[in-house]
């Protein structure tokens, strides 16, 4: 179990000095900006949806480790996808984080490489760190236009 924990660690720790799809995404048609006044960490989440699909996605931001590497991974996850199945990721992805113990074996099982995240309900504060870029996805596919994890 040693070994597996820090393999999460090192993914979670690539993904934050190297995060994929951190740029601003000129051609977006949906964005949200999101905060966590808990720690700072802020993110704005860039979506071009054409139809019924995330056909590009992306983020710049400052924050932890933790919501870096989430926002990373979850920029990777999301192209392609039907908006329904961004709400569906979405919500085992939060049960993942907060080890809602009726789903959160299910949403591991069904989350492939975002289960490194699955340590996280371990550490409350951090959970906020982890959800802030996707309830800014969230929103952005809303229509709205602010995400905070307050």
């Amino acid at each position: 179990m040693s070994d597996l924990r820090e393999l999460y660690q090192e993914v979670i720790l690539d993904h934050s000095k190297h995060p994929h799809n951190f740029r601003e995404m000129a051609e977006a048609n949906r964005r949200a900006d999101g905060h966590n006044p808990l720690c700072g960490d802020r993110a704005t989440v860039f979506l071009r949806v054409e139809g019924d699909v995330v056909r590009d996605v992306s983020f710049k931001g400052s924050g932890c480790s933790i919501s870096t590497a989430s926002a990373s991974m979850m920029t990777d996850a999301l192209r392609g996808r039907t908006l329904a199945e961004a709400e569906a990721l979405f919500a085992r992805f939060h049960d993942l984080v907060t080890a809602d113990p009726s789903r959160a074996a299910t949403a591991s099982a069904e989350l492939g490489k975002l289960a490194v995240f699955a340590g996280v309900h371990e550490f409350p504060v951090r959970v906020k760190c982890a959800s802030l870029p996707w309830h800014t996805m969230k929103a952005a596919l809303a229509g709205g236009e602010k995400a905070t994890t307050e």
